[in-house]
């Protein structure tokens, strides 16, 4: 009987026990699906303190490998301590391989493709893991290998329950396949119908339900998905930044706000979440809070990229010589495999800032050259990350507006009353509506301009602020910059409100034909005809219109 119940005891201990570690496990994995970086590296910490294993190491590993960023020299430190505690350890050899295609080094599938085959089939996490890395870094160009992998680790591992994070995993690595066909669409939906039942958390699927939805640009569809994760568990943060990149695509800049502190508010405090959250606000041009977070962060962050995020920040405030030594210090320190064309043109774009202000001849001319060799890499590459000529303009124009430009000109009691109720609630647009038009009255045009960029920034739909932004530009000197204003002004005016907005209206199209009267003839005409046609009382458009057609 003794042996009896040591036999008994040891079978359940041992049940017991690895049931604890699947659990702890799966709290791991569900940590980092839910961006709470920090905590899953903590969970697999105090696996690894437990029990020095390869399998915990390697997925300690792991978690610095599959965040934002990846911390290469972590997660490499982890690999190498798995295979110690195991030379045979295939999770192991796998991270090596993946930290090898993340760096870009293509030769790694192959790598991957030996470990799996040498496994054999016979443990489905290795198929999974090694899945995982190519749905991560292999591009589109592996996502068959991924679905073949995930599709086996799928039916080994029925027998003792699939986890969801498989299904979900397997959607992932079908619509890497960049395509629109209905099929491969169909496909992703279907794994991500699998997970739904099997997952703890609804709202992990739910969320990728509702991106997917957004990648074939059914916007209602999405936004319904997206809404019923925050509903099965509000506190998952990826739904948050699901629903902003939503709320961006609208222009909901305001409401995409609202999204980002609910999403920093939801992830933890693991310093390159917090990293995200700043490049997230800086999307939204939400440069204050982008700016907040960078700095909460900042020395606590070995990754590159903050110095490439501080300089677009310093670049948006006119630092251009800030702007310049930020970026060569990302430049130093990144991966060649990270420096894109945007790169190159924000580059460029700090030259034109340097040359602009450049006094030496000899200098100022090798500077516009640069930029323009730049700003072309950029151009070529068909890259969208800002609009080239556009900020060319601004630069042109005395560069982009910076708060001490606005608080070194004119001021007054209600400015300042009003700015301290901006900096308390940013999105309070009747405040700002007042600050704007406190600015004008002063004549303080940086201060107006940059007012009606944050009223449009939260109201994109309302046309005033385009306008107010065109006559500010035009009494500031920047004909280019009030043109381009005016002309957004007009196109943001909805059909049903022409009638309402006819006097307005008659003003803009009248000083863009002014604006161009002597570059663009044929448009001058055509906006001078319209500016009389909306407004056949307005003198200084019946005079342009006859000018213009002698």
């Amino acid at each position: 009987m003794n042996v009896t119940k040591k036999i008994a005891l040891g079978v359940a201990v041992g049940f017991f026990s690895n049931f604890a570690f699947a659990q702890t496990l799966q709290d791991g994995i569900a940590s980092a699906d839910s961006h709470k970086y920090a905590n899953a590296k903590q969970v697999f910490k105090q696996m690894v303190t437990k029990s020095p294993t390869a399998e915990n190491y390697f997925y300690l590993g792991n978690s610095y490998l599959t965040q934002f960023e990846p911390n290469f020299e972590l997660a490499l430190e982890n690999f190498n301590k798995g295979l110690a505690a195991d030379k045979k350890s295939n999770l192991n050899k796998l991270g090596l391989a993946s930290v090898k295609l993340a760096k870009g080094d293509k030769s790694a599938v192959a790598e991957i493709q030996r470990i799996v085959s040498d496994a054999r089939d016979k443990d489905p996490e290795v198929l999974y893991r090694a899945a995982e890395a190519l749905t991560l870094f292999g591009g589109a160009s592996n996502a068959d290998l991924a679905i073949d992998f995930l599709n086996r680790a799928v039916e080994k591992s029925q027998k003792s329950g699939t986890p969801a994070y498989y299904y979900y995993t397997l959607g992932d690595a079908y619509r890497l396949k960049l395509t629109n066909s209905p099929q491969v669409a169909g496909s992703a939906m279907t794994a991500y119908d699998k997970a739904l039942p099997i997952a703890k958390n609804k709202a992990s699927v739910y969320t990728r339900i509702g991106t997917l939805w957004m990648q074939a640009q059914q916007w209602q569809k999405a936004k319904e998905s997206i809404d019923r994760a925050i509903a099965s568990d509000p506190t998952y943060a990826p739904a948050y930044k699901a629903k902003a990149a939503y709320n961006i695509k609208y222009q909901n800049n305001a409401l995409a706000t609202q999204d980002l502190m609910n999403y920093a508010k939801y992830a933890d405090e693991d310093p390159d979440t917090q990293l995200e959250i700043s490049k997230l606000f800086f999307t939204n041009e939400d440069y204050a809070n982008s700016k907040t977070y960078l700095d909460k962060v900042f020395d606590k962050v070995n990754d590159p990229i903050k110095y490439k995020l501080r300089a677009y920040l310093q670049y948006a405030d006119g630092d251009y010589a800030a702007a310049k030594a930020s970026m060569d210090e990302f430049i130093a320190k990144a991966e060649k495999s990270r420096i894109q064309p945007a790169d190159q043109g924000l580059l460029g774009l700090i030259a034109a800032g340097l040359a602009h202000k450049e006094t030496d001849a000899a200098k100022k001319s090798a500077l516009t050259t640069e930029a323009q060799q730049k700003i072309a890499i950029a151009k070529a590459a068909k890259d969208e990350t800002m609009n080239w000529d556009a900020e060319l303009l601004k630069i042109k124009g005395g560069g982009g507006i910076s708060q001490s430009a606005v608080d070194s000109g004119p001021t007054t009691p209600q400015i300042e009353e009003l700015k301290k109720k901006v900096v308390e609630n940013p999105q309070d647009t009747d405040a700002l509506f007042k600050l704007a038009n406190a600015y004008q009255e002063a004549k303080n045009w940086n201060g107006a301009i940059l007012s009606w960029q944050k009223m449009s920034g939260l109201l994109p739909d309302w046309a005033p602020a385009y306008y107010s932004q065109g006559y500010a530009y035009q009494q500031a000197g920047n004909n280019e910059l009030a043109k381009m204003a005016y002309e957004k002004f007009i196109a943001t005016v909805k059909p049903a409100d022409v009638e309402a907005n006819k006097e307005t209206l008659s003003y803009a199209y009248f000083a863009v034909a002014y604006l161009v009267k002597d570059s663009d003839i044929a448009k001058a005409k055509e906006y001078a005809a319209k500016s009389v046609q909306l407004n056949p009382t307005y003198q200084d458009a019946i005079n342009l219109n006859k000018a213009l057609n002698k």
